[in-house]
């Protein structure tokens, strides 16, 4: 599932295969920018933020949120009907697939988009004592909400979430004046994605085997592996929650 970490190595990839490239083809698959035509424009930057990527070519950025099924795929793949844009540098080619946000922007305002998120977790405005304000600034609010929230901070998806309600031994959907160190959890937070920044296959438990990598994100039915208990699933929330009944409280 896409989430800061995917969306940083994304950008690594695309970095290292198109910056100081000149595009020749560019080809939008999205009604509203199908005319935009940035062939002859050198791609100059590719960043992150949080789970947004902008690719800056000439005087245009291209926006671009995955939400929960967008990818970008760099390599001859089939092209299918999938496919929201296509950019190719001679021999490279670059795809869009799925995306959930797809939009070119003037370059010169491209961050107005972003203006509302939080600090982002592998960002350099990253800044630990703000985001565990933004945190805790509405204590009634369910901790998986708060961390869900990308104006608390940037980059938190669906697994991290659960993960780290598991971690500090909190029910997701427990208040967040319950946790006793919000400056802890923050900063776990930002070394779990930094950790998975470059890795294929994300872990939260520190163990990269098959089968071993998470807690209790898609593991309703199976043994906690602290206690043995049945992980318990919540598939009627606005976000699927996995915990652990006796470990989590």
């Amino acid at each position: 599932m896409p989430e800061g970490d995917t969306v940083w190595h994304t950008a690594a990839n695309l970095r290292e295969d198109l910056v100081g490239r000149t595009l020749t083809r560019c080809d939008v698959r999205v009604p509203k920018f199908a005319t935009v035509d940035l062939t002859g424009e050198m791609v100059d930057e590719v960043l992150s933020r949080g789970k947004h990527l902008f690719i800056r070519v000439g005087p245009a950025s291209i926006h671009s949120h995955l939400k929960m099924d967008g990818s970008w795929r760099v390599g001859r793949h089939r092209v299918d009907h999938r496919a929201r844009i296509i950019l190719e540098a001679g021999d490279i080619r670059a795809v869009g697939i799925d995306l959930g946000v797809l939009e070119i922007l003037e370059r010169d305002n491209d961050e107005s988009a972003v203006a509302h998120l939080g600090p982002d977790l592998l960002g350099a405005d990253w800044d630990p004592q703000l985001a565990a304000a933004n945190l805790v600034a509405d204590p009634a609010r369910p901790i998986a909400a708060a961390l869900l929230d990308q104006r608390v901070m940037a980059g938190v998806g669906n697994v991290y979430s659960n993960e780290l309600c598991f971690i500090f031994g909190h029910l997701p959907t427990a208040p967040v004046r319950d946790i006793a160190d919000p400056l802890r959890l923050v900063s776990r937070t930002r070394e779990m994605l930094w950790a998975n920044r470059s890795r294929r296959n994300r872990t939260t438990t520190g163990d990269t085997r098959a089968g071993r990598q998470v807690w209790v994100y898609g593991r309703a039915g199976q043994p906690c592996r602290r206690c043995g208990t049945p992980i318990a699933y919540d598939g009627e929330a606005e976000r699927v929650q996995y915990w652990c009944p006796s470990c989590q409280r």
